[in-house]
Protein backbone atom coordinates (compact mmCIF):
# COMPACT_ATOMS: atom_id res chain seq x y z
CA UNK A 1 0.00 0.00 0.00
CA UNK A 2 2.84 2.41 0.82
CA UNK A 3 4.33 1.83 -2.66
CA UNK A 4 0.97 2.66 -4.26
CA UNK A 5 0.67 5.90 -2.26
CA UNK A 6 4.22 6.89 -3.22
CA UNK A 7 3.42 6.25 -6.91
CA UNK A 8 0.21 8.33 -6.72
CA UNK A 9 2.16 11.21 -5.16
CA UNK A 10 4.70 10.94 -7.97
CA UNK A 11 1.92 11.04 -10.60
CA UNK A 12 0.59 14.26 -9.09
CA UNK A 13 4.03 15.90 -8.86
CA UNK A 14 5.33 14.83 -12.29
CA UNK A 15 3.54 17.58 -14.31
CA UNK A 16 4.82 20.19 -11.83
CA UNK A 17 8.40 18.89 -12.17
CA UNK A 18 8.15 18.98 -15.97
CA UNK A 19 6.77 22.53 -15.88
CA UNK A 20 9.61 23.71 -13.63
CA UNK A 21 12.20 22.07 -15.91
CA UNK A 22 10.62 23.55 -19.02
CA UNK A 23 9.82 20.09 -20.33
CA UNK A 24 6.05 20.33 -20.70
CA UNK A 25 4.83 18.94 -24.00
CA UNK A 26 2.80 21.23 -26.22
CA UNK A 27 0.58 20.28 -29.10
CA UNK A 28 2.30 22.78 -31.39
CA UNK A 29 6.02 22.92 -32.07
CA UNK A 30 7.72 26.24 -31.39
CA UNK A 31 7.96 28.14 -34.65
CA UNK A 32 9.65 31.35 -35.70
CA UNK A 33 9.12 33.19 -38.97
CA UNK A 34 11.26 35.94 -40.45
CA UNK A 35 12.35 37.37 -43.76
CA UNK A 36 15.95 36.97 -44.95
CA UNK A 37 16.30 39.27 -47.96
CA UNK A 38 13.72 38.04 -50.46
CA UNK A 39 13.23 34.70 -48.70
CA UNK A 40 10.62 33.81 -46.09
CA UNK A 41 12.26 31.59 -43.45
CA UNK A 42 10.27 29.36 -41.12
CA UNK A 43 12.03 27.42 -38.36
CA UNK A 44 10.28 24.78 -36.28
CA UNK A 45 11.79 23.19 -33.18
CA UNK A 46 11.28 19.44 -33.71
CA UNK A 47 13.75 17.53 -31.52
CA UNK A 48 13.80 13.77 -31.46
CA UNK A 49 12.32 13.09 -34.88
CA UNK A 50 13.54 11.46 -38.07
CA UNK A 51 12.80 14.02 -40.79
CA UNK A 52 12.83 11.34 -43.50
CA UNK A 53 9.88 9.47 -42.05
CA UNK A 54 8.31 11.74 -39.41
CA UNK A 55 7.82 15.05 -41.27
CA UNK A 56 5.45 15.97 -44.09
CA UNK A 57 5.53 19.41 -45.72
CA UNK A 58 2.98 20.53 -48.30
CA UNK A 59 1.99 23.85 -49.85
CA UNK A 60 -1.63 24.53 -50.75
CA UNK A 61 -3.04 27.94 -51.67
CA UNK A 62 -0.08 29.97 -50.31
CA UNK A 63 -0.13 28.04 -47.03
CA UNK A 64 2.66 25.79 -45.76
CA UNK A 65 1.31 22.73 -43.94
CA UNK A 66 3.70 21.06 -41.50
CA UNK A 67 2.84 17.67 -40.03
CA UNK A 68 5.17 15.71 -37.77
CA UNK A 69 5.06 12.73 -35.45
CA UNK A 70 7.36 12.06 -32.53
CA UNK A 71 8.10 9.00 -30.45
CA UNK A 72 10.47 9.25 -27.53
CA UNK A 73 11.35 6.91 -24.69
CA UNK A 74 13.17 7.93 -21.54
CA UNK A 75 14.44 5.76 -18.71
CA UNK A 76 15.29 6.80 -15.15
CA UNK A 77 17.30 4.44 -12.92
CA UNK A 78 18.00 5.15 -9.27
CA UNK A 79 19.00 2.96 -6.36
CA UNK A 80 16.30 0.36 -6.11
CA UNK A 81 13.92 2.01 -8.62
CA UNK A 82 13.35 2.11 -12.33
CA UNK A 83 10.95 4.20 -14.39
CA UNK A 84 10.47 4.51 -18.14
CA UNK A 85 8.22 6.88 -20.02
CA UNK A 86 6.98 7.09 -23.57
CA UNK A 87 6.15 10.41 -25.20
CA UNK A 88 4.49 10.22 -28.58
CA UNK A 89 2.05 12.12 -30.65
CA UNK A 90 1.54 14.08 -33.80
CA UNK A 91 1.08 17.73 -34.44
CA UNK A 92 0.50 20.04 -37.35
CA UNK A 93 0.77 23.71 -38.16
CA UNK A 94 -0.55 25.71 -41.09
CA UNK A 95 1.53 28.79 -41.80
CA UNK A 96 0.54 31.40 -44.38
CA UNK A 97 3.20 32.23 -46.95
CA UNK A 98 3.47 35.74 -48.37
CA UNK A 99 1.83 36.29 -51.74
CA UNK A 100 4.34 35.74 -54.49
CA UNK A 101 6.31 32.88 -52.95
CA UNK A 102 7.86 30.66 -55.59
CA UNK A 103 6.50 27.30 -54.46
CA UNK A 104 8.73 25.39 -56.87
CA UNK A 105 11.84 26.79 -55.14
CA UNK A 106 10.87 26.05 -51.51
CA UNK A 107 13.52 24.04 -49.66
CA UNK A 108 13.67 22.41 -46.24
CA UNK A 109 16.58 21.20 -44.09
CA UNK A 110 16.71 19.55 -40.65
CA UNK A 111 19.73 20.27 -38.42
CA UNK A 112 20.18 19.66 -34.70
CA UNK A 113 16.45 19.30 -33.99
CA UNK A 114 15.40 22.36 -36.01
CA UNK A 115 13.52 22.20 -39.31
CA UNK A 116 14.19 25.22 -41.51
CA UNK A 117 11.97 25.94 -44.51
CA UNK A 118 13.06 28.63 -46.99
CA UNK A 119 10.48 30.06 -49.38
CA UNK A 120 11.92 32.51 -51.96
CA UNK A 121 9.65 35.38 -52.90
CA UNK A 122 9.41 37.06 -56.28
CA UNK A 123 11.09 40.41 -56.75
CA UNK A 124 8.68 43.36 -56.78
CA UNK A 125 7.28 43.62 -60.29
CA UNK A 126 8.36 40.07 -61.20
CA UNK A 127 5.46 38.07 -62.55
CA UNK A 128 4.86 34.37 -62.25
CA UNK A 129 5.14 32.82 -65.67
CA UNK A 130 4.12 29.30 -66.42
CA UNK A 131 4.43 27.93 -69.92
CA UNK A 132 1.40 25.90 -70.92
CA UNK A 133 2.11 23.13 -73.41
CA UNK A 134 -0.12 22.86 -76.47
CA UNK A 135 -0.98 19.34 -77.57
CA UNK A 136 -1.53 18.47 -81.19
CA UNK A 137 -4.69 16.62 -82.19
CA UNK A 138 -5.51 15.10 -85.48
CA UNK A 139 -8.34 16.80 -87.36
CA UNK A 140 -11.69 15.20 -86.84
CA UNK A 141 -11.04 14.29 -83.21
CA UNK A 142 -12.86 16.06 -80.42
Amino acid sequence: MAGLMRREAFDVLEPLRRLMEGDLETTWPRVEEFQDGNTMVIRAELPGIDPDKDVELTVVNDTLHLRATRQERTEHKDKGSYRSEFHYGSFSRSLPLPKGCREEDITAAYTDGVLEVRAPMREPGEQATKKIPVSRRESGSA
